[in-house]
């Protein structure tokens, strides 16, 4: 399929680079080529759609580099949750009730929700980590048909842990190794999920270990999130959290390590060293008051996610800048673009090619902005306008692996029944919620 835009202001913001009155032509799912009056030059070629994007802003989609698809109907929850004093009782009272009571049909409802507000906010990319004890094996089929049903790119997992028994652990090492080796295609591949290493006995990640070396795809794991971890790591391991994984061999170019607010500068070293990618979830870290790792933003490997806090790259790049610069931290737009375009880099080293950039050869990853800048807008402050103007309301068209996915603002389907069945769902799992002790 052959897709022309016509008369756009293309924007990267990193490198920042801004070009007005541009032509983009897109063949099956990459960039072909860029020019002005493009359309004299395809005479001989077949062109299925053609875009007047009439001055608009086209960029480069945007990666939420960790998100939990499973906790989208988390929102507004109301259910009998205990009060919790530390983050191991939010853990405890919340979340580990909220994935215990999931189903095939809640999960689904909530890849679907979360799929489509991604969408909507110009997210192309989400890198998910799944968890649902109750339904573990077939779960990464279903966010993958989710996925795939709304057009989103992504890169699944579950996570595996020892908290719900050995027979919970191996059906979840399972669950990774079956669906990278027989369910993938070509815009969702799996990575090796994991939850934490204080929820892993040394048995338990060498057998997560293998997955990795024999998939060659790397791990997704939160690492450090809250001073507990380190601390029960020395306590009955006698090495920080993530000397754990590098004595297992798990840290690599494709691994994904998540939160890290409380990393020793060794263990920083340790992520350059292999260079595996740290990936900062401020709202979330906000949100559970788990403190901020002051060091995060002098790392050049470190990416932004959410946390399952939606999928808003604009809000959740917005709060990485304001938190940095409340710690006094020397932050300035164009950095926070830069650890958002890492995002991009993640999904070079999965799917190949070249992600994130506007030039001909480039995967096809688009948004279109209905953004009319009320000042001059340039490669000089291109960032400045992402965090203090552009927001998801200005996304209008969105394109995926060269297909029109949101169009003007609207899916090819009717998205009023999958939001009903959404709090259908949503209500019965709450219920369910309060029939789990924690």
């Amino acid at each position: 399929m052959g897709i022309l835009i016509e008369n756009a202001t293309m924007v990267q913001f990193h490198p920042a680079k801004v070009v007005r009155g541009t032509d983009m032509y897109i063949e099956k799912n990459r960039i072909e080529k860029i020019g002005t009056e493009l359309k004299a030059s395809l005479k001989d070629i077949k062109v299925d759609r053609i875009i007047d994007a009439q001055g608009k802003i086209l960029t480069p989609g945007m990666v939420c580099s960790h998100n939990h698809f499973y906790s989208a109907l988390a929102r507004g929850i109301v259910a009998d949750i205990p009060p919790s004093y530390d983050f191991v009782g939010v853990l405890q009272n919340l979340w580990w009730r909220l994935d215990r009571a999931l189903d095939r049909a809640s999960l689904h409802a909530s890849g679907m929700v979360g799929a489509l507000d991604a969408l909507r906010a110009g997210t192309t990319a989400v890198i998910d980590h799944n968890a649902s004890p109750s339904f573990i094996r077939g779960s990464l089929g279903t966010l993958k048909g989710a996925f795939e049903q709304c057009g989103l790119r992504g890169i699944l997992c579950y996570e595996v842990t020892d908290r719900n028994g050995v027979e919970g652990r191996d059906e979840g090492i399972e669950e990774n190794r079956e669906f990278i080796t027989g369910q993938e295609s070509d815009t969702v591949l799996g990575a090796v999920g994991a939850h934490a290493p204080f929820t892993l006995s040394d048995e338990s990640l060498e057998m997560v270990a293998e997955v990795v070396s024999g998939t060659g795809r790397g791990i997704h794991v939160h690492v450090s999130e809250d001073r507990y971890e380190p601390s029960f790591s020395h306590h009955h391991h006698h090495r920080s959290p993530l000397e754990r994984l590098e004595h297992f061999g798990m840290l690599d170019e494709k691994s994904l390590i998540i939160h890290g607010v409380h990393l020793l500068q060794k263990e920083q070293d340790l992520l350059c060293k292999h260079g595996s990618f740290l990936v900062h979830n401020p709202r979330s870290n906000m949100n559970n008051a788990v403190g901020y790792n002051a060091r995060l933003m002098d790392l050049s490997n470190t990416a932004i996610g959410t946390d399952g806090i939606g999928s808003d790259m604009f809000e959740e790049a917005k709060c990485a800048f304001f938190r940095s610069r409340e710690e006094r931290r020397d932050i300035w737009p164009d950095h926070i673009m830069y650890l958002l375009d890492n995002g991009n880099r993640i999904l070079e080293r999965y799917f190949g090619g070249t992600f994130g950039r506007l030039e001909p050869g480039c995967t096809a990853d688009l948004v279109l902005l209905d953004y009319d800048p009320p000042t001059p807008l340039g490669d000089d402050n291109a960032a400045g306008h992402f965090i203090f103007g552009l927001s998801a309301r200005y996304v209008e068209t969105v394109i995926i692996n060269g297909r029109v996915v949101l169009d003007e603002g609207r899916f090819p389907f009717d998205t009023e029944p999958i939001y009903s069945e959404a709090r259908g769902q949503a209500a019965r799992l709450w219920n369910r919620m309060n029939e789990i002790t924690p």
